[in-house]
């Protein structure tokens, strides 16, 4: 079982602390995890530093754990934009860096983006295949729906060729073949419990199947939001309260059953069961007290995965 981080990015109470994000980072690294992941979340109440930023910040404080974010909603982005950043990033990296992508939903503020919702999905596959453009042609002639492009070019190209790894998330069953048909890995949500992402995973094996690509070439990952405590109650309240407040502004209250929360032994359970579902790679997500959590984390749980 592969093991990544999430790096925090909320603020406050109180003036953000970049010392304090430093001697996270440096620690993630020290203590041996293989990546530090960030999510996305534009319009919201939580206090959320934006992913690319907090990555750039990352890259700077690190030398050799991946970079990853789960996921960019790059459905509202505009691809020329976002595909430059993620260029940069990789290059500040030196190829460090992870790339996850989803569509969203038509319950997103798709208004604040100036997107309809009618055409989010075909905005969403157009812009990947011009953002694949952007990073591996010389010159790019492109004309589709939503852009265009005639004579053009975009310099530096990302230092992993062809580019990042492109991690797919998504839910739906038709989301899940899509990942299989234009993306290089799967990252199943952490608000999905273990039982909804077993699910997830055997459409994609079967669309693996069909497609008759190498489950081998195709990781699966799963974010997984995560307590541990002494008192497994505590742990259990502690992020269904941090739960509630990340996700309350989304309308989406009672997520408590997708956490792993509980004692090291109930973690250690929780995240063999998480496993067993078929993640390759597991990113732990404390939603509070993240030092202690991740140092509390790597002693008592990590050791007992074997």
């Amino acid at each position: 079982m592969r093991l990544a981080i999430s790096i925090p990015q909320t603020v406050g109470p109180g003036p953000f602390d970049p010392a304090a994000l430093r001697a996270y980072l440096a620690r993630a690294e020290e203590l041996g995890f293989e990546g530090a992941w960030t999510t996305e979340q534009v319009i919201g109440s939580h206090p959320h530093l934006g992913p690319l930023e907090t990555l750039s910040f990352a890259a700077a404080c690190t030398t050799r754990i991946r970079l990853g974010c789960a996921t960019l909603i790059s459905s509202v982005h505009s691809p020329a934009h976002l595909a430059k950043a993620i260029a940069t990033l990789d290059q500040l990296s030196q190829g460090r860096l992870d790339v996850g992508i989803a569509i969203g939903g038509r319950s997103r503020m798709l208004s604040a983006f100036g997107v309809d919702p009618e055409t989010f999905v075909a905005r969403f596959a157009e812009g990947l295949r011009l953002m694949k453009d952007l990073w591996t042609l010389p010159v790019i002639d492109f004309e589709g729906r939503f852009w265009r492009l005639h004579g053009a070019a975009m310099e530096p190209k990302p230092y992993q060729r062809p580019h990042p790894p492109i991690w797919f998330g998504g839910g739906h069953p038709n989301a899940l073949r899509r990942a299989v048909r234009l993306g290089d890995a799967f990252i199943g949500a952490g608000s999905v419990t273990t039982a909804q992402f077993t699910e997830h995973v055997r459409i994609i094996r079967e669309a693996l199947a069909e497609q008759r690509r190498d489950p081998a070439d195709f990781p699966i990952a799963k974010r997984v939001y995560i307590a541990v405590d002494d008192d497994a109650e505590r742990a259990r309240t502690r992020i269904a309260h941090a739960l509630d407040e990340h996700y309350g502004y989304a309308g989406r209250p009672g997520l408590a059953p997708v956490a792993v929360a509980g004692t090291p032994g109930d973690c250690v359970a929780g995240l063999r069961a998480v496993a067993e579902a078929g993640a390759q790679m597991i990113v732990l997500n404390p939603l509070f007290d993240d030092l202690e959590q991740m140092e509390r984390l790597s002693a008592e749980v990590v050791p007992e995965l074997g």
